[in-house]
């Protein structure tokens, strides 16, 4: 059995964490408002659960692909950056004409 690449890398499923982490503390924040109406936080609540879930579910995904690379069943790939954006190699002369 040989090793399989994978597109997913640990920095972004890391990126992902970080970033429903944010969501999970500010729901949490709205659920908690007791200026806020019950029915507002209910749904808060359940939004919550479903952060939470898909936290977890990421978390694990994580895990999997760590303990994957770990023992060589994966092999991350590597994808190069080529931003062309502010670069002015990549301008046409008709682009700069406009700027």
């Amino acid at each position: 059995m040989g090793t399989q690449p994978v597109a997913e890398t640990v920095g972004w499923l890391a990126d992902k964490l970080s970033i429903m982490e944010l969501k999970r503390y500010h729901m949490r924040e709205q659920m908690e408002r007791t200026d806020a109406a019950p029915a507002f936080r209910d749904q808060c609540r359940e939004k919550l659960h479903v952060l939470t879930r898909q936290r977890d579910d990421l978390a694990a995904e994580l895990a999997t692909l760590l303990a994957d690379i770990a023992s060589g069943r994966v092999v991350p790939r590597v994808y190069r950056q080529f931003k062309m954006y502010n670069d002015p190699a990549y301008r046409t002369p008709r682009a700069e004409e406009k700027a």
